[in-house]
């Protein structure tokens, strides 16, 4: 009788703690993220799942753009997701768009633009701006994205530079990564998306004059269902544990 009801006892308490045990445990987050951060975020992405028993789903989508692919465009067709991780431009848009939740959003790191070559081929020289653009025009095809890295290029610095018609007969919008399938010379992206990339050398960052820093952040959808697992994320993604991936992945970690 005594050993029945030592029986009874333990499931009871194993069953008050199943119903106590806080229904965060068992949540599930869909996250979206632009390329920019998700190096740093693939590294840390398994520590938290294991300290905090949240699952974490990730799909991938552009910063910036009317594209159907990009996180806006995701987004307003309907895709369900807890939380956006993407360059602050992009963010800005959905923010006065009303799809993220006031005040959840939150700074994750600083990237700069770097450029690459196909693995053994010779580094241009980038050091001043005019060098930099000498390799330009020299360049006989250069990839970039088409997000924000990539518009920043083809619509402000080339123009700038005064090099807008050279570079336009000879630029694409396939991506860094083109440079590593050898289908281009050189590719210019953020660095934290070029450092990964097979097959190719970092030539360096772009001289300081001409660089643009783009700010990542991650903030809570509109509309989600698990906020309080989303805040979880953002918080241990935004924290000094998470500085030193970020600078192995090439940027600048802001932590709080």
């Amino acid at each position: 009788m005594r050993k029945r009801s030592r029986f009874v006892s333990t499931a009871a308490l194993a069953l008050a703690a199943v119903v106590l045990l806080p229904s965060i445990s068992f949540a599930q987050v869909k996250v979206i993220i632009s390329g920019g951060f998700s190096a740093a975020y693939k590294e840390l992405l398994p520590d938290f799942e294991r300290t905090t028993g949240i699952t974490v789903t990730t799909s991938t989508g552009g910063s910036v753009g009317s594209g159907p692919n990009t996180i806006g465009g995701q987004l307003q067709r309907g895709v369900p997701a807890d939380v956006v991780i993407l360059a602050r431009e992009g963010l800005s848009e959905l923010m006065a768009a009303k799809r993220i939740i006031a005040g959840s959003d939150v700074d994750f790191a600083r990237s700069i633009i770097g450029m690459i070559v196909r693995a053994g081929a010779p580094k241009p020289d980038i050091s001043t701006v005019e060098a930099f653009k000498q390799a330009m025009l020299r360049a006989k095809s250069v990839s970039m994205s088409s997000s924000t890295s990539g518009v920043y290029l083809t619509t402000r610095l080339f123009p700038k530079l005064g090099i807008e018609k050279e570079m336009a007969a000879k630029s694409s919008m396939a991506g860094a990564a083109a440079v590593g399938r050898g289908e281009a010379e050189v590719g210019l992206q953020q660095v934290s998306e070029v450092l990964p990339i097979p097959n190719t050398d970092f030539v360096g960052p772009i001289p300081a004059e001409i660089q643009y820093v783009t700010i990542y952040a991650g903030a809570v959808v509109a509309g989600s269902k698990e906020v309080e697992a989303s805040k979880k994320l953002i918080a241990f993604l935004s924290s000094a544990g998470a500085a030193a991936a970020i600078k192995k992945s090439g940027m600048e970690p802001i932590t709080r």
